[in-house]
């Protein structure tokens, strides 16, 4: 599932009221806010982005005034309705876009369709919300470059919304009135942008001692636990899984927020099933951590490590599938065996069987697109 998003409409609360809940948002993740009277204030909370009908605003707003009224009065010719015309004027000013609208009838259903194909963002508010008027504005806009953000009271509006026709909206939108609703939210979309990968047993093949290279550690801003990696390779289509230095090891301190990962050519699986170079991680980057179940989530990396060591490379066979990627030669290097168990390079031999990831689709510039790419 694509990665999903929340934001918060501000509160109708006094400024000292509502900043609590605002912090607690962007403290949970939430960093976006649709605001039309508290801009300069919530900027010194921190570094969210604000929706709003000013001229300066991240994200420009349309369809709903200073009293925050969705509602359109439509003609019957909804290519000269006055919000359609202020998105295109808008975006030919190169902003970035966002419509709100309250779907009343068919005929806003229509208009929200309309600027779908116009604006960057569109915020669907029901006044009486079935699933029905959700279904065929996300089956009608499937194709188009606009995010759909479903207007939410609770977690479970919330879920319904982001699943909904299997694709779901993009986001949610909300107004934070407790602290337990803005913590629910932040999970469930935690939980829905989580991506799984079906990791399988490779026959390790050989193994053998090389020279020298540059290779990368990862330093992220997560603390892994025993289990934990990445996906790295030296083929996009065929990666290992290579364990993180959080075990103990009478050589070393264990460095839970390390992935030794290999040389700087090989391949990191990061969001959006998407591939990285390890030599263009920086401090900021996302990345992918991986468990045994090949279960995700996102960390960032807090620096890459980049150093000469010497250099392991390991063979494998999955079915008809030969898989080759080079290591640092240490006995700190884990992969993780058929049992899930972490195992050491150092130990490896033929016949032996690690967990992998095997991609059905080749790679370009790091994203999977259907064509015959020949690795080796």
């Amino acid at each position: 599932m694509p990665n999903k998003f929340a934001w918060i409409m501000s509160p109708e609360k006094d400024w000292e009221d509502k900043k609590e809940l605002i912090t607690t948002s962007l403290e949970s993740g939430i960093d976006c806010i649709l605001d039309l009277e508290d801009s300069e204030n919530i900027r010194k909370v921190g570094n969210f982005s604000i929706i709003s009908n000013e001229e300066d605003a991240d994200i420009y707003l349309i369809g709903i005034d200073g009293e925050g009224d969705g509602t359109v009065e439509l003609k019957e010719n909804l290519n000269e309705s006055y919000d359609l015309n202020k998105a295109k004027e808008a975006k030919n000013e190169g902003k970035t876009v966002c419509a709100y609208i309250e779907i009343t009838d068919k005929l806003h259903e229509q208009l929200a369709v309309s600027l779908g194909r116009v604006v960057d963002y569109i915020i669907l508010v029901g006044t009486d919300w079935t699933i029905i008027p959700l279904e065929n504005i996300i089956a009608d806009l499937q194709k188009e470059n606009v995010k759909i953000v479903a207007a939410a009271s609770n977690v479970e509006e919330a879920k319904t919304a982001l699943e909904t026709l299997e694709v779901g909206t993009d986001g949610v939108i909300f107004e934070p009135k407790d602290f337990a609703t803005i913590k629910d939210i932040a999970n469930l979309i935690d939980k829905l942008s989580t991506e799984s990968y079906e990791l399988v047993d490779m026959t390790i093949t050989n193994v053998k001692s090389l020279g020298s290279g540059d290779r990368v550690c990862i330093d992220t801003t997560t603390m892994m636990k025993p289990g934990e990696g990445m996906l790295i390779g030296s083929y996009s289509k065929a990666m290992f899984f290579i364990h993180s230095e959080s075990l103990e090891s009478e050589y070393v301190a264990s460095r839970p927020f390390r992935v030794n990962a290999g040389p700087v050519q090989a391949y990191v699986m990061v969001p959006g099933n998407k591939t990285r170079y390890l030599s263009e991680l920086e401090t900021g980057d996302e990345v992918l951590i991986v468990d045994a179940e090949g279960h995700t989530k996102k960390s960032i990396v807090g620096r890459s490590k980049i150093e000469k060591r010497p250099l392991l490379l390991l063979e494998a066979e999955y079915e008809d599938v030969k898989v080759k990627s080079l290591v640092q030669n240490a006995e700190t290097i884990r992969l993780v065996n058929e049992n899930g168990e972490p195992v050491s390079v150092s130990k490896l031999e033929s016949g032996m069987k690690v967990k992998g990831y095997i991609d059905s689709s080749a790679r370009h510039f790091g994203m999977a697109i259907d064509e015959n790419i020949i690795e080796q």
